[in-house]
This record gives C-alpha cells, sequence and structure tokens, in this order.
C-alpha cells in the first residue's frame, strides 16, 4: 500500500531550493556549471514551477530532475525522507549518527557481497552490490576472494553495483593482478583542491587469483564505483565485459542535509584514469560482448568454461582429467 503523501508548502520549497543551491556553489565539483544549475533552479522556483508539487516525495523527485537538467550527472539528486535526518551542517559522512546507520546497512547487506560460489567446472562467481568502506568491508573482502583463489577463472557480476569505496575497489583489484603495484585512477576533490591516487596493493592476505581468465558482467544499472572497477579491468585489459553500456557515472560525491527530511547528494569529485586521461561520465563503460544484461551470465559462464577446457589440453588421467569432464558435462548443461 501507498503511502498517505506528506504536504509541503512553497515557502517550505523556496527554503529547500536555497539550501541546496548554498550546497551546489560550496561543493560541486565544476563551479561553473553549479552557476548554472543554481541560475536555472532560481528560474524554476520564481516561475511557481514547484507550486503545484505539494507532495514532499514529488518534490525531492521534481528537484532531482531539474539539478540533471545541465549536464545529465546523475550523482546528483534530492531525497526525501520519512524520518528526521541528523541535524549536522557538514557532509553527512562526518556525522556519528549517520555513519553508525551506514554501517549497520552495510553488515546487513553482507558488506556488498551477495554471493561467492564455485559453479560447476570449477569456476568462481562473485556477485558485489557495492563497495562498502574497505574499513568495515575488508574482512568480508578477503574471505570472498581467498574462498575463490583456487577456481580455474572467475565470473564478477556487477549489474546490480550502484558504487562504492575506491579504497575497496582497490582491494579487490589487488587480488587480480598477481602482486603488481598497479595505478587504477585518480580522484580530484573540489573541496580539498587535491587529487587522490589509488594503487593496487603488493601485497594482500592470503593468496592472489593469479593471471586466470575473468569475466565481468555490467549492465546499465552498473553505476558509479561499478564502473570504476570495470572500467579499470577493461583499461588495463586484465578482464572480459559482457553485458550492457553502464550508467555513466564518474562523479564522486556526499550527502547533505538541506532540510531535516531532505536529502541531497552533491558530486565534488571527478575520476581520471591514468591511461586514458579520462573516465565514463556520461558515455558509460562498454562491454566488449555486448548482449541483454539477462543473456550475461550465461554468455560468460561458457565463454569461461570454454577458456578453462582450451587450458587443460585434453588431460588422459588424474584429477585434471576429472576437471575437463565436469566442465564438458557443464557445457552441454
Amino acid at each position: 500500500m501507498a503511502a498517505d503523501p506528506v504536504p509541503i508548502d512553497v515557502n517550505t520549497q523556496a527554503e529547500i531550493v536555497h539550501r541546496l543551491m548554498e550546497k551546489l556553489r560550496a561543493y560541486y565539483v565544476f563551479p561553473d556549471v553549479a552557476e548554472q544549475i543554481c541560475a536555472y533552479l532560481q528560474n524554476r522556483l520564481e516561475a511557481g514551477e514547484y507550486a503545484d508539487t505539494t507532495d514532499a516525495n514529488l518534490f525531492a523527485l521534481a528537484l532531482t530532475i531539474d539539478v540533471q537538467e545541465i549536464n545529465h550527472d546523475e550523482h546528483l539528486w534530492v531525497r526525501w525522507h520519512p524520518e528526521r535526518l541528523p541535524d549536522y551542517d557538514g557532509p553527512m559522512y562526518q556525522n556519528q549518527e549517520w555513519q553508525d546507520d551506514r554501517r549497520q546497512k552495510a553488515e546487513l547487506d553482507n558488506y556488498g557481497i551477495h554471493k561467492a560460489e564455485r559453479l560447476p567446472g570449477n569456476l568462481g562467481y562473485l556477485d558485489i552490490r557495492e563497495f562498502y568502506v574497505a574499513s568495515w568491508a575488508g574482512n568480508t573482502v578477503v574471505a570472498a576472494m581467498n574462498f575463490l583463489a583456487n577456481t580455474s577463472g572467475l565470473i564478477i557480476d556487477l549489474r546490480k553495483c550502484r558504487g562504492g569505496d575506491p579504497d575497496t575497489i582497490a582491494l579487490v583489484c589487488s587480488y587480480l593482478f598477481s602482486g603488481k603495484r598497479i595505478q587504477l585512477t585518480s580522484l580530484y576533490w573540489r573541496d580539498e583542491d587535491v587529487t587522490q591516487e589509488y594503487w593496487t596493493l603488493p601485497h594482500v592476505p592470503g593468496k592472489h587469483f593469479g593471471d586466470k581468465p575473468i569475466y565481468l558482467l555490467i549492465s546499465k544499472e552498473t553505476f558509479s564505483g561499478g564502473e570504476a572497477f570495470a572500467y579499470d579491468l577493461k583499461t588495463y585489459q586484465r578482464a572480459t565485459l559482457v553485458g550492457e553500456t553502464t550508467g555513466g557515472g564518474a562523479h564522486p560525491g556526499f550527502s547533505h542535509r538541506i532540510h531535516p527530511h531532505f536529502e541531497a547528494f552533491i558530486s565534488n569529485g571527478r575520476a581520471i584514469n591514468p591511461i586514458s586521461g579520462t573516465n565514463w561520465e556520461g558515455c558509460g563503460v562498454i562491454p566488449d560482448i555486448s548482449v541483454p544484461q539477462e543473456e550475461a551470465f550465461k554468455v560468460a559462464y561458457r565463454m569461461a568454461l570454454e577458456s578453462i577446457l582450451v587450458s587443460l589440453h585434453e588431460p588422459s588421467f588424474g584429477s585434471l582429467k576429472a576437471l575437463a569432464e565436469e566442465v564438458q558435462l557443464a557445457l552441454k548443461g
């Protein structure tokens, strides 16, 4: 059953719009674009375009559409919450109450690792929905990567991955580059006017995955940190990407409280790949094998099984012969 609409008056609307413009001017990664967005919002407000949107949830949706109108940055959004948000003026990640709630959410989500499985044919499967903060998710990520370390190939499913922490992305990638020191990306942050580099780790707890084949499943729902992971592995030709072009969001940022019940996410950074010199903003990450997302697993699974079979070189006895028979059976299935 749908919740009853929560009314919002024009004075509150104006207060929220002005607060949103303050945050955009202070934090948005491109100051000139922030001014254009603010001018657009101001014109909409003065023209009375929001006056008939008297439901709080629909007003948040209207603001989301409007802040994305100028440069289509899908990291910019506004959300209404029925519960009161913590009373804090800076980026919400600095607020302890907010952080405690986010950490509980992460734990209940198993820190984004929804499945780690050995499939028939000794193929690993890892379903990542979000890359949560590394200090929270590290142990779970390490456990998953070590569980999969002895498989003969790996499918990483990012089709429902909406983003996350670049340190956690670097941790997962560290298992996939065999101890090589690789610069994955840099992030420029407007608020501090600094550029931060992210590298793979030369040492990981447990065992590297080695140079075995990797297949990434992506979709139009894959966004932000999920795209960063896919972009990094594609740039270094470490994986075959299967599925659909991703959402196209390369501007990380933070949540802000602009009203007791309204949250705004403001992009205040941009990704810079060390090889391409650019990122996937607005264009997404393009798959190597383009198929509808619902077919991506089947296509990748077959490709991975065929790759394993080729690598076995038709063994005539022992455990490798048994694995070859398992792979052949899985292909028939």
